[in-house]
């Protein structure tokens, strides 16, 4: 198979943020498919000349656009950015050719080059959902004008009715597929998913950076890595430490990342006393370095606004802790925290009170028993629901399917 594989925001280890469209697509290209990946160079790793730059990446053919992009750009610029980016995809994916296309959200607007290319080649299109569009963006206001959320609905409606086959990536999202009218037999879940070679314990790493850094040393950690937007609600870990060193303060707290509201939290825990005392930020880090800040974590957080359309969230920070065989903890409710509390592979705390949440967080991080059952079920969930060769599989035969059809149907 040739697949198109259309991803605006692509990663690479080398780059800092998620990595599942390379995880998969070098997984793809490594079991005999072509794989022609079309994205954007947001950090200038090539020339800002308007051209198209190839490289290979793990088996991957990677095509890159130069097309700026941060998290800390106005919504009108992102949105100017994502219209621009699927122009010059159409054009290129068009060219390419291809057996089928897949193109992954966000944003939303990808599934316009990927309509056209599938329209012009005569293709087949798979379309991964990432988020629901427009509950997602509405419900924390970046998404205000009537208009803009009737437009933004329709070309909602307008992805899912060009898409042979749709991946969400939590049961939510499923839902939310379905309940625009997409039929449900066609929509597949595929979460993001767990690296368990990557992000093996390694307590010699571990020991190396604990050294490295006399703040931590042999002190307990708790990690946050990602995105610092208004969506992640990370300021709200900076109040935690603050409340959590008032009952033990030898625990730490480290935010690595990046993004709009870093000010914000290195403001509030300087406000609170806690930064550069309990509570520390550094900015992001290649993808492939993260592991071993997980190795010297105790625990791993996923964080979120306290939002309930924040529920269907496939964080990659959540998987990354269980294929680590951290316990995870989370500030929100939905499918992550039914699947911690009916395996015990982590704790949900309340987002509203600080003192109870610090109060568990304390507890169960000075419970050596407790941390032990904990970590262990973690990693039996990464390797026994979520790992990621087992869910490559799963997409490659949901693409496999799609393209059959349609050989089926020409028959």
């Amino acid at each position: 198979m040739r697949l198109l594989y259309l991803h605006q925001y692509f990663n690479t280890p080398s780059m800092s943020g998620g990595t599942r469209s390379y995880e998969m697509a070098r997984r793809l290209a490594a079991w005999g498919h072509d794989v022609q990946l079309v994205t954007s160079d947001r950090d200038g790793r090539f020339p800002a000349d308007g051209e198209w730059h190839e490289t290979e990446e793990a088996g991957i053919r990677v095509h890159w656009t130069p097309l700026p992009y941060s998290n800390r750009m106005s919504y009108g610029r992102r949105m100017g950015a994502f219209f621009a980016f699927s122009l010059r995809a159409a054009r290129k994916a068009a060219a390419l050719g291809g057996d089928l296309v897949f193109a992954t959200s966000t944003p939303l607007t990808i599934a316009l080059p990927g309509a056209y290319a599938s329209r012009r080649l005569g293709v087949p299109m798979v379309f991964e959902v990432r988020d629901l569009w427009p509950e997602l963006p509405a419900a924390v206001g970046a998404l205000r004008n009537p208009l803009a959320v009737v437009a933004a609905r329709r070309l909602e409606r307008f992805a899912y009715r060009s898409s042979a086959r749709i991946v969400a990536l939590s049961p939510g999202m499923r839902d939310g597929v379905v309940r625009a009218g997409y039929p449900e037999d066609r929509v597949a879940v595929i979460p993001n998913s767990c690296d368990v070679d990557l992000f093996a314990p390694d307590p010699a790493g571990a020991a190396r950076l604990r050294a490295l850094h006399p703040w931590l040393g042999d002190r307990p950690l708790v990690l946050y890595t990602g995105t610092f937007g208004s969506i992640n609600g990370v300021p709200w870990l900076a109040r935690l430490a603050a409340e959590v060193r008032r009952i033990d303060p030898e625990i730490r707290f480290l935010a690595l990342g990046d993004g709009k509201e870093r000010d914000l939290v290195e403001g509030t825990a300087r406000d609170l006393g806690v930064l550069g005392e309990t509570f520390f930020v550094m900015g992001p880090v290649p993808k492939r370095e993260i592991p071993a800040w997980y190795s010297c974590a105790s625990v791993g957080t996923s964080l979120f606004v306290d939002l309930k359309e924040m529920w269907n969230n496939s964080a990659n920070k959540f998987f990354d802790t269980l294929a680590a065989g951290r316990p995870a903890v989370i500030n929100y409710g939905g499918w992550q925290a039914d699947l911690l509390e009916e395996t015990g592979a982590g704790i949900v705390l309340g987002p509203g009170n600080l003192q109870e949440a610090a109060a568990v967080l304390c507890s169960r991080l000075t419970d050596r028993a407790w941390m032990e059952r904990a970590g262990a079920a973690a990693a039996s969930l990464a390797r026994e629901r979520f790992d990621r060769d087992r869910l490559a599989r799963a997409l490659e035969g949901v693409l496999l399917g799609a393209l059959g059809e349609k050989i089926r149907r020409m028959r």
